[in-house]
């Protein structure tokens, strides 16, 4: 039986946080501002719950700023479940953060960005700061290094799936084309953004790849696309041993194995 008293009037609507309004004009704008944090697909109900929470608490601290902070903090619970379940230990977020960087499951750039937030955490805990610590821009910028972070981690074999055209017995029509597709959803290693090796720009190196593999499975190279990809597949054998992190490692790795099957086509057979 329901014994609350009934409520004298509609509710009232929320108001609108003043100190949000140097963000957005309005609460539609914080809708962009969160947009590009997506859910991972494979991650677990637990974390699922935990990153989109943390997601909606940035978007509703138009109303109340102080969400923002706790969007920060709650997106670490998500990072912590997550390191803890890859790294199959029990141990403070400080320790997991570091036994990933030194597994090369997250690169030392990305753990140093993970870092801020378990600091502002730890602050939070110790009342050397409030809730008021972030805006909500800087907040969502440490939310998406979360959302990255647990991206990158849930994908434990990346590894093998570099090598997986190798072993799986599928004709190479069909590897080139399921490797693209895996390749076409896969996060660029953020870290890795701007950088080369041995002057070779990473960014423009995947670009290149990417573009050329996608025109061959629509329509097949002409001559001078399959010599584009011939100098890639020599810059990639060059930078692939160089790469000393894990993800980094694996998606080049996949990059070299799709230029390589691309390339195979255009290989004539012996007679």
């Amino acid at each position: 039986m329901n014994t609350l008293p009934p409520l004298p009037g509609p509710l009232p609507l929320p108001v609108p946080d003043p100190r949000a309004h140097d963000v957005v004009l309005d609460y539609a704008g914080m809708h962009a501002l969160v947009a590009d944090l997506v859910l991972p697909g494979d991650a677990s109900m637990y974390v699922m719950s935990a990153m989109e929470t943390s997601r909606e608490l940035i978007r509703h601290s138009y109303y109340r700023y102080e969400f923002a902070t706790v969007a920060v903090m709650h997106s670490l619970y998500a990072l912590e479940h997550v390191l803890a379940e890859r790294l199959a230990v029990d141990k403070p977020l400080q320790d997991l953060i570091e036994r990933a960087v030194d597994a090369g499951l997250i690169a030392a750039e990305l753990a140093a960005e993970l870092d801020r937030g378990r600091l502002l955490r730890d602050k939070l805990t110790q009342g050397a700061v409030t809730s008021a610590a972030l805006g909500p821009v800087r907040a969502t910028d440490m939310v998406r290094v979360v959302f990255d972070a647990v991206s990158l981690l849930l994908r434990p074999s990346v590894v093998a799936e570099a090598t997986a055209a190798d072993t799986s017995g599928a004709q190479p029509e069909d590897q080139l084309a399921g490797l693209w597709e895996e390749h076409r959803r896969a996060l660029f290693p953020a870290s890795f953004r701007g950088v080369d090796i041995e002057g070779v720009d990473l960014v423009l190196l995947d670009a290149d790849v990417h573009g050329l593999v996608q025109r061959e499975l629509n329509c097949g190279l002409d001559d001078r696309g399959i010599a584009i990809l011939w100098a890639c597949i020599a810059d990639l054998e060059k930078i692939v041993p160089l790469i000393n992190e894990e993800y980094c490692a694996a998606y080049f790795a996949r990059l070299r194995t799709m230029a390589k099957l691309a390339a195979a086509r255009h290989i004539p057979t012996a007679t």
